[in-house]
């Protein structure tokens, strides 16, 4: 996924940017909560807000959207599971690095803290979700990009992969067979053997899915990893 670090006009919050979401006219929401009451509360809050339709927790499949409230004191694990794994929006209050990962696993794109939880906030978070706008209060984003070097170092680049998902390698040669180059002349710009090259090319494709070089090069641009 390609993002970028940005400020939210007028917030001085540093809002994560992902490539936009499609659109659609309305946006279906599915509302989860530990507390039956706290659900009933948003449901109602929610049913007649123009462009939102919201789901009962059933449906989570066919939501655009879940909106889900974490009581304080109250383990987030089950919560995160009934949710599911979509564009999820997160009321909670603190928040442990490993309940923030595992949110994050969950398909985590816009985290509210509990205080702010006015339903003009809800509906902000509602829409900049849909959009694929990532949206983390600051003293949650700096836990999880030191996270995210801690990842780097210690998992990812023993394995010579980075955070995209590609080694260095797979990289290189994706962006030179996007340059039209063939298996012979890559392997003579990266000064490798052409088994080298196809063994490369043969282990992104068998990783990532892919059916042939095309649909990779397709792939890596389209994710904005070349």
């Amino acid at each position: 996924m390609s993002s970028r670090i940005a400020w939210a006009e007028g917030t001085g919050r540093p809002r994560l940017h992902s490539v936009p979401a499609r659109r659609s006219a309305v946006i279906r929401v599915a509302v989860v909560a530990a507390d039956p009451l706290v659900r009933a509360g948003l449901l109602a809050e929610l049913r007649d807000k123009p462009g939102v339709q919201v789901s009962d927790a059933r449906e989570d499949s066919v939501a655009d959207v879940v909106l889900a409230v974490a009581e304080p004191g109250r383990e987030l694990g089950e919560l995160l599971e009934k949710a599911g794994a979509t564009r999820l929006v997160l009321v909670t209050g603190d928040t442990r690095p490993a309940e923030l990962w595992n949110a994050v696993e969950h398909g985590l794109v816009v985290l509210v803290p509990r205080a702010e939880a006015t339903p003009g906030r809800l509906l902000q978070a509602i829409a900049d979700a849909h959009a694929g706008h990532g949206d983390l209060p600051p003293e949650q984003l700096g836990p999880l990009l030191r996270g995210l070097s801690q990842l780097h170092r210690e998992v990812l680049a023993p394995r010579e992969l980075t955070l995209s998902g590609l080694s260095r390698r797979e990289a290189d040669v994706l962006r030179l067979l996007s340059e039209g180059m063939d298996t012979a002349e890559i392997a003579a710009e990266m000064t490798y053997s052409e088994r080298t090259v196809k063994n490369i090319l043969h282990s992104l494709l068998s990783r990532l899915g892919l059916r042939n070089r095309t649909h990779a090069v397709a792939y890596a641009l389209r994710e904005g990893l070349i």
